[in-house]
């Protein structure tokens, strides 16, 4: 009973949007902001109450001849400035500001090899993050050691019953694995100059009107919202083994979501989203309006479309739908940690059920991809042909250096992305151990680049696609145009959570959710909007042997999930600004020889007994 109450805890956890502002924790810092007269405290306070720590903090254990001294501490904090505002129809909803601090602790019992994180207990998730909370804005030294020194003595006693609980554990099993828990990393000095807020001189409250009244054209969207999202952060980050980091980062966001209803009554959803570094880089009012205009536009479009039928053959992923394809297929494939030791079976299912597991561990040397296929993340590119690239950074969240890596040469597995949790193939980081929101850092991707030697134009790729359907005298086949993010399009928890009973377990199998999805008509080049499919099996394996890959390379900016249980799994890549870490991939179209597309299935709601009422265009 016990196990059933933390299936349904860690599920939903797994499908709870609200984790506030964690977008922003990893967005690159901009350098426009200029820096201001520093009478910032905050290190400091951090590194005194450290080696106060280092020195003082143990635990005698009754009937121990030793102490217990914990080997590793960690002080993260995070600063934020926030801005939220959100408008519909031409309305505004809400505009927030708020000013925020929080800190996480954490302690580490035992040594490098065997200590207290990475474990999944009876209780659920211990020794992942110590005690974390919120204190004072005004960067006050006394009051902030005030909160490390209670914080540590609740993260250090967490940490000696967690491992207690882990060596019993462990003591149980056969064979004990003979990875690390913990890698060492060179200490890292870096403290940028402080950067305040700077909001630029747009009317935010105003632009959310504006822009969220272009939806007034289409009176059929019974539900809809443009959230504006503004973040400055500062982060700092000290450890027992010497780094002290603080570093400035900003971030801007537009999201939209809209819902409507099929014809016959299957609810039927879009968005938008778009992605800055800087809030003054956002687009203007009017590029806005003209891009919600084309999501409504398409909107109606799928309320008329007839519901996809099953279907097996070749599909055409135009490169819009091909780079969120393979965010959600190499997220968890290039994770090189390996996973927590876990007390519950029912917790293994979860992770694999969700896609938690890479395909790739243990395979380095092994072909996974096209053998004209290299793959190569790095957080130090900025923009690629003139388009910013979100997930740029100097240090990652456990304070090591950036690097570059190339994890597929030739179609070949060359190297995994690493963060301080060592794994089969690799024992130490490369820089990737990311988070948002002072969660657990994980490896996790920043600026990925799937390229590949041999290339097609899209016209040519179409054609190879239209010639492979006439050769399979096939009547139609599939153009996948865009991808689906549930957690922008869907507008409430129930659809989501609905959403997850039906499609969560398959994620990790490799069910992908297309949104503007065409079927074309081999014989004339035909065109026609269908809705509410799903695709099959589309996993790491399926992409051994792609049949043909575009020149047309383009950027995907987008938001890694950062919500327990979602973070490293498959669904990773449905991230929003509320609870995603910022990232890229640059990626072209691809054609695929044969997909399972698995037809509309369940029942529509009844349609609304009055008709819409009348909105114009604009107030």
């Amino acid at each position: 009973m016990k196990f059933a109450r933390l299936f349904s805890a860690l599920f939903f956890l797994a499908s709870t949007i609200a984790c506030g502002t964690a977008a922003f924790a990893s967005a690159p810092q901009d350098q426009k902001d200029l820096p201001q007269k520093d009478n910032d405290q905050t290190l400091r306070a951090m590194h005194d109450e450290m080696e106060r720590s280092k020195t003082r903090l143990e635990l005698k254990i009754p009937g121990t001849d030793q102490p217990v001294r914990p080997y590793y501490v960690e002080y993260r904090l995070l600063d934020l400035d926030f801005r939220e505002i959100s408008g519909e129809f031409g309305t505004l909803l809400s505009s927030n500001h708020s000013r925020s601090r929080f800190m996480d602790v954490e302690a580490r019992v035992g040594n490098y090899k065997l200590d207290s994180s990475n474990f999944i207990s009876d209780d659920g998730f211990r020794g992942f993050i110590g005690s974390t909370g919120s204190v004072g804005i005004d960067r006050d030294y006394d009051s902030l050691r005030q909160d490390l020194w209670i914080a540590t003595d609740q993260a250090f006693k967490e940490a000696v019953e967690t491992y207690s609980r882990k060596q019993a554990y462990l003591s149980s099993l056969a064979r004990q694995s003979d990875i690390n828990d913990f890698s060492k990393a060179e200490p890292v000095h870096l403290v940028e100059p402080l950067v305040m807020a700077d909001w630029t001189n747009r009317n935010w409250d105003q632009e959310a009107r504006d822009t969220s009244a272009a939806l007034r054209a289409f009176p059929q969207i019974y539900e809809s919202r443009v959230t504006y999202y503004l973040v400055f952060a500062t982060e700092y980050l000290v450890t027992s083994e010497g780094t002290e980091i603080r570093t400035n980062r900003s971030f801007a966001a537009i999201e939209s979501g809209m819902n409507a209803l099929a014809d016959d009554g299957a609810p039927i959803n879009h968005f938008y989203a778009t992605y800055a570094v800087h809030p003054s880089d956002l687009p203007t009012p009017d590029a806005v309006r003209k891009s919600l205009n084309v999501t409504g536009s398409e909107l109606m479009a799928l309320r008329s479309a007839p519901a996809a039928p099953d279907y097996t053959g070749p599909v055409f992923f135009e490169a819009r739908a091909a780079a969120p394809l393979l965010a959600q297929i190499l997220g968890p494939a290039v994770n090189g940690a390996r996973p927590p030791v876990s007390f519950t079976p029912v917790m293994e299912q979860l992770l694999s059920g969700l896609g938690g597991k890479s395909d790739w561990i243990t395979r380095i040397g092994a072909r996974v991809l096209p053998t004209s296929v290299t793959v190569v993340d790095d957080p130090s590119a900025k923009e690629f042909q003139g388009t910013a690239l979100l997930g740029s950074y100097a240090v990652d969240d456990e304070g090591v250096r950036a690097q570059k890596v190339t994890l597929v040469e030739n179609g070949t597995l060359k190297s995994e992305l690493m963060s301080r949790r060592p794994g089969p193939d690799f024992d130490q980081s490369n820089g990737h151990g990311r988070s948002a929101f002072l969660s657990d850092a994980k490896p996790t991707m920043s600026n990925l680049f799937f390229t590949s030697k041999e290339t097609m134009s899209p016209a040519d790729l179409k054609k190879k696609f239209l010639d492979e359907c006439r050769d399979q005298k096939l009547a139609y086949c599939l153009i996948v145009r865009e991808m689906d993010n549930p957690t922008i399009s869907l507008l409430h928890q129930d659809d989501f959570q609905s959403l997850l009973a039906s499609y969560g377990g398959g994620a990790g199998t490799g069910d992908r959710l297309p949104l503007v999805l065409y079927r074309v008509y081999p014989q004339d080049g035909r065109e026609e909007i269908i809705r509410g499919a799903r695709l099959i099996g589309i996993n790491s394996r399926a992409i051994r042997n792609i049949a043909g890959i575009g020149n047309d390379n383009y950027v995907y900016n987008y938001m890694q999930s950062q919500i327990n249980g979602f973070a490293g799994t498959a669904l990773g890549a449905f991230g929003s600004a509320q609870n995603g870490l910022p990232a890229s991939i640059v990626a072209p179209s691809l054609l695929f020889e044969e997909v399972e597309v698995r037809g509309a299935r369940g029942e529509p709601k009844r349609l609304p007994l009055v008709a819409p009422p009348p909105m114009t265009a604009s107030k």
